[in-house]
């Protein structure tokens, strides 16, 4: 089982790499998921990728974001460059954009991101079936699917282990993009779930914001039991001591070593095992959203009991009874009560006196551990990571030496180098050289990337091999060896023609006007208004747990299982399938049985314009009370409302699977607008109505093409970034 690790820069990449990552994932400046990271330009990640591969590490890129039509073919150089520089594999979340660099760049993995909500073996089969070689499940799954999920598919699975968890299912969130125009799709997610929200219910604070996964011994050993290929850290915009303590941490586990768990001391707001078990109770922080560190008691006028041990140098942070930030220190004396003596450390259960303590301080956290920030500091200075390697010396009496070294390159290719010496090999005058000390000097691989694994000596009795000799044999193999192993890892592209799909512009529609319901009542209504295409509402995650669940006889398909294994001879692809670029909507298209998809609701009019004829109907949403979260845990109640500090309000829906569904309670409406959509290639409009009374859908309905509805085009005026 391997592990994934995170770089946001180069500094976090040497210290992924030196803790013992076998795989980092990494992105250039502009695209990916975490558009907000450092991130790398292009000389960097070919000097991440050489270093890299010296030490038989993979590199991922990611682009796991959408695109749009101008974007698909934006990034082609730099690829280009990346691919035939020796790039492992590309994360990727736009089907569309998966064709087009698996068109045009054949030999390279391609991974399915999570952001792709993948949650179940007959999606993940199908990725394997397009070309992926690998899918990272949802974070949302418990261990028994992820079970499941590998008993039932041969693509690679890849599981997060820790770091920050989504509130909501990571490709199905839209909050930022609703409120802001800046898109968690698009790597600009603004993150409203860390914002502070009042309920109805008069409850108030940090009512989205989720504790951070961290995974232990028991966790890491089933999913190692059940044939996991990787475990993936988050964290490109954490700390180099996070990333390595992290790596440092999960090398232990895999390697059944029951590790002390360090990381919750570098970065911390609150921490639980995720979605990994059924019992999910303790995954939400209400209480503070950002990294408070470690809690250590209780403050009482200037006394503290500690909960945890402290040192000189450690950093502190006082909290109100609200969890509000007072002010913060790092301590440099520490006072026991009724003792007199200056102490450098102090333990659990001592009372200490902290005279700096603001007026109204009530909570006591630990945000800087010294002692394990140094000794995680010391580590980095002194930790490199090594590539394995095989030796065999040749030594008979008059013939030249031969030194043979080989290593296994990152595509299972054995790189072999043999150097011969300049000088005939003679009898000793005295004492001979002896097999264990040429296998000493050969393996004394100092500072050089290689570490010996095997070495094999073949030599006559009582021979001359002098010291100088062996040193200048291995010198230069493992140079060559160096340069060769990292130079096995380019391609050749093989052709300069770029697989495109050419771009016409659409004729002029006239649009078909559909709804979607919520319930029985609502199809009755519209029914009586003359609608003759009415969808129902679905469930947009296909956990492999509830594919009973799923309506297969739908015309409306809001996740990939439905859209695979529908039994309707006229299936429309929901929008929050994430469809956006022609070359999407062609993939979507080679699916029996597709006729529509509705386009997603981040582009713009002029996006959607764009985007030209293609072989399947495009329908849009002409009006919705936008979704913005699907959420696998139960957090409020049905119908209750939640409101943000700039009083935007959102209405909860529970669904029949008992997730919870947040709405915005202003809607989008651009049902003035259906004759220009027809203008601009759309065939179909639809409304979806979520709590709206009879004589609110009466009104909608009836005013179709008039002024009087009301326009409210949020994305479609302005786009997203």
């Amino acid at each position: 089982m391997r592990i994934v690790a995170p770089a946001g820069n180069m500094e976090r990449f040497y210290s992924a790499v030196n803790a013992g990552a076998d795989e980092i994932y990494m992105g250039l400046k502009g695209f990916g998921a975490r558009r907000n990271a450092e991130n790398f330009i292009l000389e960097e990640f070919k000097q991440a990728l050489d270093y890299a591969h010296e030490r038989g590490v993979r590199i991922f890129l990611t682009l796991n974001t959408l695109m749009k039509n101008v974007e698909i073919e934006f990034l082609y150089q730099n690829f280009k460059a990346l691919y035939e520089h020796g790039l492992d594999a590309v994360i990727v979340q736009d089907l569309g954009y998966f064709r087009f660099l698996k068109e045009n760049f054949p030999d390279i993995d391609y991974h399915g991101s999570t952001q792709m909500t993948v949650a179940n073996h007959v999606e993940a089969e199908y990725l394997r079936k397009l070309g992926f070689k690998r899918v990272v499940l949802p974070r949302e799954m418990s261990f028994e699917e992820i079970k499941k999920i590998r008993e039932n598919t041969e693509i690679e699975l890849e599981i997060f282990v820790s770091g920050a968890l989504c509130i909501c299912y990571s490709g199905n969130c839209y909050m930022s993009s609703f409120i802001g125009g800046r898109s968690g799709n698009r790597g600009m997610c603004a993150q409203p779930c860390r914002k502070i929200y009042t309920s109805s219910e008069g409850d108030a604070g940090y009512l989205l914001s989720p504790k951070d996964q961290l995974m232990g011994y028991e966790e890491i050993k089933k999913l190692k039991e059940i044939g996991i290929n990787s475990i993936k850290i988050e964290g490109r915009m954490k700390e180099k001591t996070y990333v390595f303590e992290a790596v440092n941490y999960f090398k232990n586990l895999i390697n059944g070593i029951k590790a002390e768990e360090r990381v919750s001391s570098i970065f911390n707001r609150g921490y639980s095992k995720g979605y990994f078990y059924e019992k999910r109770d303790s995954v939400m922080n209400r209480n503070y959203p950002a990294n408070m560190g470690k809690p250590i008691g209780i403050i009482s006028g200037k006394e503290l009991t500690l909960e945890e041990n402290i040192m000189l140098g450690d950093g502190i942070i006082y909290l109100s009874k609200d969890y509000e930030t007072l002010g913060g220190d790092y301590i440099n004396r520490i006072e026991k009560k009724n003792r007199k003596e200056k102490f450098k450390t102090a333990e659990k259960g001592d009372r200490i006196i902290l005279i700096n303590a603001p007026k109204g301080a009530k909570y006591v956290f630990k945000n800087y551990d010294k002692e394990v920030n140094d000794d995680i500091e010391s580590k980095l200075k002194n930790s490199s990571k090594k590539k394995e390697i095989s030796m065999e010396f040749i030594g008979r009496e008059g013939e030249y030496p031969l030194l043979k070294v080989s290593a296994v390159n990152n595509q299972g290719k054995k790189i072999v180098v043999t150097i011969k010496g300049e000088s005939l090999i003679e009898k000793a005058a005295k004492r001979g050289a002896e097999k264990e000390n040429i296998i000493e000097k050969l393996s004394e691989t100092g500072d050089t990337v290689f570490k010996v694994k095997e070495c094999n000596v073949y030599i006559d009795n009582n021979i001359f091999i002098p010291l100088s000799l062996l040193k200048q044999l291995r010198r230069d193999a493992l140079e060559e060896l160096r340069i060769k192993l990292v130079e096995s890892h380019r391609r050749n592209l093989k052709t300069t023609e770029i697989f495109r799909i050419p771009i016409e512009k659409d004729e002029l529609k006239h649009c078909e006007v559909s709804v979607m319901v919520t319930n029985d009542i609502q199809e009755k209504i519209v029914r009586e208004l003359g609608i003759k295409k009415i969808y129902k509402r679905g469930f947009d995650i296909a956990r492999e747990n509830n594919l009973e669940k799923m309506d297969l006889n739908s015309e409306l398909a809001v996740n990939l299982y439905q859209v695979l294994k529908n039994k309707n001879r006229d299936v429309t692809v929901g929008w929050n399938l994430n469809v956006g670029n022609i070359y999407s909507l062609n993939e979507y298209s080679k699916i029996p049985n597709v006729k529509t998809v509705i386009i997603t609701p981040e582009l713009s009019f002029e996006q959607i314009e764009n985007i030209g004829k293609v072989p399947v109907r495009k329908a849009l949403l002409g009006y919705s009370k936008l979704k913005g979260m699907y959420l696998e845990l139960p957090v409020f109640k049905n119908g209750e409302i939640i409101t943000n500090e700039q009083g935007d309000k959102f209405v909860i829906r529970k669904n029949e699977l008992g997730n919870d569904e947040i709405y915005f309670e202003k809607p989008l409406n651009i049902l003035s607008q259906v004759k220009r959509l027809g203008k601009i290639g759309i065939d179909e409009v639809v409304i979806e109505l979520l709590d709206e009374t009879e004589e609110e859908i009466r009104f909608l309905i009836k005013n179709i093409d008039k002024k009087e509805n009301a326009y409210s085009p949020y994305n479609y005026e302005r786009g997203v970034f």
